[in-house]
């Protein structure tokens, strides 16, 4: 318990195995996400609604076994948790719908389109250029993610709604990682979680009734499923990851969960996963091994 209060000076250089484990745990939860919602019988932006109203609950709960500083919002940031909160929901609504229209591979490599952005945004934010393993890093990942979308992936007329709309829920959670990773500076994980799922239960559901959507199901397993590991475990274990990890290693975990979610299409749908794929999963790996190697400490600890 070496961080409680104050943050340190440079993020990402206080971690410890337990931390590593929580980010690795987080994205092996969030790439089962896509198959709960193939499993679900509402529609898929409905089943983004249950997966935010099952699970808000019990985040209220822990929220308030927070301590009351982790729990205070001013203004400020009570709007920017809520601003988060809304474009988490127009990426969840835009990368279930196209779930159900391209191959879970597809899903989840454009869905995880935004930690590029989240990549080059810590770079930025840095005001550095990038070093040699960062770049080789990024190089891997870009690579890993070239080899999956050439190998099994497949575009077509068929799949091409789907996966631009997987793509522009990517873009939507790049900003919402961006605009947590300053508020989680600040609050409770689960205080910070509570609210900002709060805030796009109402978009979820908008969204699904103006599509016509079934709204109310009659399995709900799928949906405990999918409330439980995408929204309490992963999204619950991402945040508590973001104030130990740069943002670089936080964009390049994230995009692990392509080579994840295409082995669970694999397993679950018979979708192919060539010699290719695993060699962009190996890259994908390599990647995140790489960022972690070039993430030293400039200072003292």
């Amino acid at each position: 318990m070496s961080t409680t209060t104050a943050a340190p000076a440079v993020p990402g250089h206080d971690w410890t195995p337990r931390h590593l484990l929580a980010l690795l745990v987080a994205n092996a939860a969030l790439a089962l996400g896509a198959w709960f919602v193939r499993l679900s019988d509402t529609g898929p932006v409905a089943a983004g609604f249950w997966r935010l109203s099952l699970a808000l609950p019990v985040l209220v709960l822990l929220a308030a076994r927070e301590p009351a500083a982790q729990r205070r919002m001013g203004p400020g940031l009570l709007a920017l948790v809520i601003g988060a909160g809304v474009f988490f929901a127009l990426d969840l609504a835009a990368w279930h719908f196209g779930i159900v229209r391209t191959k879970l591979g597809n899903a989840s490599l454009f869905g995880n389109s935004g930690s590029l952005i989240v990549m080059v945004w810590g770079l930025f934010v840095a005001r550095r250029a990038p070093r040699v393993l960062e770049i080789a890093a990024i190089a891997a990942a870009l690579g890993g993610a070239g080899l999956l979308m050439g190998g099994s992936l497949e575009i077509s007329h068929d799949n091409l709604v789907g996966d631009l709309f997987c793509l522009l829920g990517g873009l939507f959670y790049a900003f919402y990682i961006i605009m947590l990773n300053g508020a989680r500076e600040r609050l409770g994980q689960y205080s910070l979680l509570a609210v900002s799922t709060a805030a796009s239960v109402p978009v979820m559901l908008l969204v699904a009734v103006l599509l016509g959507e079934t709204i109310w199901p009659h399995n709900w397993t799928p949906l405990i499923a999918l409330a439980i590991s995408s929204q309490l475990i992963g999204q619950g274990f991402l945040i508590y990851s973001l104030r130990h990890f740069t943002p670089l290693v936080i964009g390049l975990a994230l995009m692990t969960q392509p080579a994840l979610t295409a082995t669970v299409g694999w397993l679950a749908f018979g979708e192919t996963l060539s010699a290719l794929d695993v060699l962009g999963m190996v890259l994908l790996a390599a990647a995140l091994m790489l960022a972690k190697a070039g993430d030293k400490p400039s200072g003292k600890a």
